[in-house]
Order: C-alpha cells, then sequence, then structure tokens
C-alpha cells in the first residue's frame, strides 16, 4: 500500500499566519488535527472563556485612582512656606529651628512650633526654605549650634516625584498582571487547565488547516483486500440510513495493526476523504500528561468534537501507547493516568454517553498487548491486517509515487517491483525520491533507471564509502563475493544473484545482492538450506583459495546461525529434536518448562545443521572453482557487476543453474 504522506507545512509569514482559519487561532491548544470541517462550523454552544481582562481594567483603574489620591497627599502633606532670610535667622536666634539642610544657598529646614507666615497670621508653617545671600557675613552655623538645631545632610522631606509615584503605584499591579497573562497563555497553550499547565504545555500540535487537500483510495495501492474491508465504514458514512432501515449498525471502531510504513496512517486519511466526512487525528502519547485526569479530559473533548459535527471519524495512531492491558506492572493502585486515559476511551466509544455517527479508527504496531475490553465488539469490532504489498501491489505503489516525476523511457517499475520483496509503502516512497534526488544531483531532468537502482542499493546496501583497500584485502573481498554470488548460481532453487560489489559500502567492504523472482510466503527446508549454505560462501571461499578465515564473515555466520536455530528451534525441521517448538520469540526457553537437555539437543542440531552446511559449500566451491575464479577476476577489474555481468563472469546461463 503506498504511504503517500501529506506534503510538509510550508514556512509562514506574520501575515500569512493571520489568515489562518478561525478555528486554529481560536484553538491553538487541541493536541488533534482536522480536516473537512464543515464551513461555518464553531464552538458557538461551548462556555465562553472568562472575561479575565476586565477584572484586569477595574484594578488598573483603582490603582490609578491610589496614585492620585497619594500623590495629592504628598503634596498636601510635604508643602512648604518660602520665606525671608531675615524671618530665618529670626527663627534661630529664637531657637525655633529644629532642623536644617542646604543644597547651594538653598535652605531648607523644620521649625519647632508653627509660627504664623509673615503677611498672614490667619495661616503657620513649621517647613520652610529660604535662599541665603550671597553677601551675608553672618556665622550661620555658629547660631544654628547655639540654637540646638540638627543640621542635615539629606533633605528634611523626600520629594518622590510624579515619575517616580506613578512606577512606585504600578509596579506592583505590573507584576501581578504580567504573572496572570503568562499564566493564562500557558494554560491555553497546555490544552487549559491546572493539568495542561503543570504538565509540560506547549508541546501539542495546532490542527491541520480544514482547506487542505483531501486523501482518497485514489492515494492508495497495493492493498484492495484491505479496502474492500474498510469500504463498508466508507458507505456507513455515506448513506448511514441504508444501514438503520434493516437494523444495522455499522463498527463502531477499526483497528488497523501492521508493520511501520504499511499506510496505516494514509488508509485512515483516506477513509475520511472517500466519505467526505470531518477528520480527526491524534496521537496517543498527546493525551498523556503528567498530571493525572488530563488524558481523560482530552478525551472527552475529542469525542464531544467529533460530534457536533458527525458523521466523523477519529483516528487515533499508536493507541497501543495507552491501551496497554490493565493490571500489569505499570499499573499503581488503578490510578495511573495511562489508564484513566484508556477508560475513558472505552466509555466514549461504547458507554453510556454513545457516540452516533463517530466511528474510531486505530493504528497499532503492536495489537497483542491491546486491552481486551477495546478489541471487544461494540468497540473496535474489526482487526484489519495491513501486510507489506506483494509484487503487484509493490508495482502499483511505485507507480502512485512516480506522479509528478519525470521518468525516462528506459524505466521499468516492474522490474523495480520485483527487486523489493518486503518493501512497505513508505520504503518505496522513500525509494523513488532518493532517484529524484540523484537525478537531480546529477543535473538531469528526467529520473532513468540507473537512478531507481542507485537508490534501491544506497537503500538496502548501504551508501559507497571512500576507501582505499590494499591489493590484498581486495582480493580477498572479491573472493569473499565471489563465493557468496557463485553458491547463488549453481544452487538449484536459489534466488538469483542481482549484484555482486567490493565496493565498501555501509560496514561491509562488499555485498552481493540476491533477491526471488517472486515473492515467498513460505520456506521448505531445501530453500532454508541453500540460504545457509549462500550465507557461509564467503568463509568457505576464503578458506578453500586463501587458506584463512577473516572477520568478514560476522554477519554472515549471524545470518546462517539465525536461520538454522529457527529451523531446529521453532519450525520443527529437526529430526532429533522432533515437530515441537522449543525457543520461544521473545524471553529464556527454561521460563516455559522447556528442559535443560531438549535445550542441549537443539544446540547441537544446530551445531551440526550449520557444519554440514559449510562442507556443502565449500564441497560446490570446489567444484565450481574456475567460475569462482573468473568471477573474482572481473570484480577485482570492474568492482561492480549488473546481474547479467555476473552470471557472463561466472560462464553460467542465467536461465540453467546445475
Amino acid at each position: 500500500m503506498s504511504d503517500k504522506d501529506q506534503p510538509p507545512p510550508q514556512d509562514q509569514s506574520s501575515s500569512e499566519r493571520d489568515e489562518r482559519p478561525d478555528d486554529v487561532r481560536r484553538h491553538p491548544h487541541k493536541p488533534w488535527r482536522t480536516e473537512g470541517l464543515p464551513a461555518g462550523h464553531d464552538d458557538g454552544d461551548k462556555p465562553r472563556r472568562p472575561r479575565w481582562w476586565r477584572w484586569v481594567a477595574w484594578i488598573v483603574g483603582g490603582y490609578l485612582l491610589l496614585f492620585l489620591v497619594t500623590t495629592m497627599q504628598d503634596q498636601m502633606s510635604g508643602s512648604e512656606q518660602t520665606i525671608a532670610y531675615t524671618d530665618f535667622t529670626a527663627q534661630v536666634q529664637k531657637m525655633n529651628v529644629a532642623e536644617v539642610f542646604s543644597r547651594g544657598d538653598t535652605i531648607e529646614g523644620r521649625l519647632k512650633n508653627a509660627t504664623p507666615v509673615p503677611g498672614k497670621s490667619d495661616s503657620t508653617y513649621t517647613k520652610f526654605t529660604t535662599e541665603r545671600p550671597t553677601f551675608a557675613n553672618d556665622d550661620l552655623y555658629g547660631a544654628l549650634q547655639k540654637s540646638g538645631a540638627t543640621v542635615r545632610a539629606t533633605p528634611v522631606t523626600q520629594q518622590r516625584g510624579v515619575l517616580w509615584n506613578l512606577l512606585i503605584s504600578f509596579a506592583p499591579i505590573l507584576l501581578l498582571v504580567g504573572f496572570y497573562i503568562w499564566l493564562f497563555r500557558r494554560q491555553r497553550a497546555a490544552g487549559g487547565g491546572l493539568g495542561g499547565l503543570l504538565g509540560g504545555g506547549g508541546r501539542q500540535k495546532k490542527p491541520v488547516d480544514p482547506t487542505s487537500v483531501r486523501v482518497t483510495f485514489a492515494d492508495v495501492a497495493g492493498i484492495d483486500e484491505v479496502e474492500a474491508e474498510i469500504e463498508e465504514v466508507v458507505d456507513y458514512l455515506k448513506d448511514p440510513e441504508k444501514y438503520r432501515r434493516v437494523g444495522a449498525r455499522a463498527p463502531k471502531g477499526v483497528l488497523l495493526s501492521g508493520a511501520p510504513g504499511t499506510g496505516k496512517t494514509l488508509l485512515a486519511r483516506a477513509t475520511a476523504g472517500e466519505a467526505g466526512v470531518p477528520f480527526f487525528s491524534a496521537s496517543a502519547s498527546e493525551f498523556i500528561e503528567m498530571i493525572v485526569g488530563v488524558g481523560a479530559s482530552r478525551v472527552r473533548e475529542l469525542f464531544g468534537e467529533a460530534r457536533k459535527v458527525a458523521p466523523a471519524i477519529i483516528f487515533i495512531d499508536e493507541i497501543d501507547t495507552i491501551g496497554r492491558a490493565r493490571g500489569g506492572a505499570r499499573s499503581i493502585g488503578g490510578h495511573d493516568e495511562g489508564e484513566q486515559t484508556l477508560n475513558q476511551i472505552l466509555t466514549e466509544m461504547d458507554g453510556f454517553s454513545g457516540s452516533e455517527g463517530v466511528v474510531t479508527l486505530a493504528a497499532t504496531n503492536r495489537a497483542d498487548v491491546l486491552d481486551p475490553a477495546l478489541l471487544r465488539p461494540g468497540r473496535f469490532d474489526r482487526t484489519i491486517t495491513v501486510n507489506a504489498p506483494d509484487q503487484k501491489g509493490r508495482e502499483e505503489i511505485l507507480r502512485v509515487h512516480a506522479r509528478g516525476k519525470p521518468l525516462a523511457t528506459d524505466t521499468d517499475l516492474g522490474a523495480l517491483a520485483r527487486s523489493t520483496p518486503g518493501m512497505t509503502g513508505a520504503d518505496l516512497a522513500n525509494l523513488l525520491n532518493e532517484a529524484a534526488l540523484t537525478a537531480a544531483r546529477q543535473g538531469r531532468l528526467e529520473i532513468v533507471q540507473r537512478d531507481l537502482t542507485d537508490a534501491l542499493e544506497k537503500i538496502q546496501l548501504g551508501t559507497a564509502r571512500n576507501v582505499v583497500m590494499p591489493a590484498e584485502e581486495r582480493r580477498r573481498t572479491a573472493y569473499h563475493e565471489g563465493g557468496h554470488a557463485v553458491l547463488g548460481m549453481v544452487q538449484v532453487g536459489a534466488d538469483p544473484v542481482r549484484k555482486v560489489s567490493i565496493i565498501p559500502r555501509g560496514r561491509a567492504l562488499g555485498v552481493t545482492l540476491s533477491t526471488p523472482e517472486m515473492d515467498r510466503y513460505g520456506y521448505d527446508v531445501n530453500y532454508l538450506r541453500g540460504r545457509i549454505i549462500g550465507a557461509l560462501g564467503g568463509m568457505a571461499a576464503e578458506q578453500e583459495v586463501l587458506g584463512v578465515v577473516t572477520t568478514g564473515a560476522e554477519s554472515d555466520l549471524e545470518t546462517a546461525t539465525r536461520i538454522a536455530r529457527s529451523m531446529v528451534g521453532r519450525w520443527g525441521m529437526s529430526e532429533a529434536v522432533g515437530p515441537v517448538s522449543v525457543l520461544p520469540s521473545e524471553g529464556d526457553a527454561r521460563t516455559a518448562g522447556v528442559s535443560d537437555e531438549l535445550l542441549n539437543t537443539v544446540d547441537e542440531e544446530i551445531r551440526r545443521l550449520i557444519e554440514e552446511c559449510y562442507a556443502e559449500a565449500r564441497r560446490l566451491l570446489r567444484e565450481n572453482r574456475t567460475r569462482l575464479d573468473s568471477l573474482a577476476e572481473q570484480l577485482l577489474l570492474h568492482e561492480t557487476l549488473d546481474e547479467a555481468d555476473a552470471y557472463a563472469a561466472a560462464g553460467i546461463p542465467h536461465d540453467a543453474r546445475t
């Protein structure tokens, strides 16, 4: 199946961001994305957020009034009477001056007792200011000392001024307002509530623009059987009355299970696009926060939004994050956040609240770890396994991803599909993209077949390294890879050799690529023994020709041991062990009750099988020594041989292996 991803969002300028849909601007905190919402849809029936800015305005107004009052009080209480210098000296002689302060010729001070203002018998003063004449020749300081006045170095009255009063009055409110603004913004970014505020909010993604291009089944290829199963959901969403008339109920949920890259997410989006209904998508991990209860709240809000625009589809990716079986070690007294979120999903899908018109799709790579309550009828009624595409499906997927890419006339997508068994839709999309990058890098306007094969080599074998090997190392590598290739050519039923190279790629000094003519779904003993013999061909060639065994056989030995272990311990292909499965896929076999004696028998059988295959590999290479030498010589000369060149170099007809 094709796994065509949605194009990445383009960079937006500030003016372009203002032109986003209202739903995106009003609800940037939602941890899900939406597509295809009906025009004019908003959340007018949801409770409005409190108008906190009104409270801020009242508080600011109150502080402004307080500022004005305190300023007037300062000016009234701090009013000073300007008097003549002779009046000041008279008060000094009367010993009525309490304290004074001088700045240049200006003298400020305070009297001990209030004195009538000169010329105004009805008013008195205690604080005064005066100017000392420059021609005065009196001993003012001595007179002040005799009168007992305090001579200060600081002003008697500290005048803050209007600006300083304003700052003092507004500093607390500015800090308070700033804190609340930060608090509300963080709360909105976190998804609302105290849990979102304290649980590391601000990481949720914003909704997708509802006007974005929808995906349909035309963008899906290679899994016709899966499309047929899910077509019923699409038909129900298009015409629910047809099913209600006969009392039928559409599936509440569909679980898509499969390996990564098989296109589960794409299939969910195509289902919504084909049905023409709103599509809500979210990752299960986006519901989980540190504070208990946040996940359940977000699930309720998500299903509530979907019900408003029903019929609709909700897609939860990687549902095993929160859908694992309950009651394990990860659960602490039943109050784990993930468990509460799972309980809320169970309730929303088939509980008292009901979810009429809302179909839930979910994707997972680990359907075996899900809670049984999720998989029962009424919740996820169907489990659809999305497998890697077959040869015909891969060709269809390649054609889907080739849209918009200029292909040269020599390109053969069918041949490329035959050379890519086991690849998923995502792998094939990456393959064509790598080919396009190669063509662009070399300045071509079209993608040629060589670009496709080079991209396949880069993905399967690794990027070529610029390593200068000594002549002896190159010769040893040529015989090592030649041993793999010759055994693949002469064994009946072995996979054809597609390419042989002694150019270092990744961690390997050389590579031999073999792929089957047609997809295989079951393997017999002879084919698996041939795989082991072929894997040991490099080590056998080094032993036969050079009389040495090097570390280059490490990965070959790992491959041979893995196949032999599965044949003996899992697939019942050993007479000594019998038709029993001894070795589990994970964990220790002893925990499953397997005896040490039986495990020893398995080990002996694995060793015997590998030794027999190694002896057979050496025998075949001795019998085909001339072919091995010829192939190694051509590898040293050309470094890389394609399928036809490799068979020609070994002198073996492509269709007549003996």
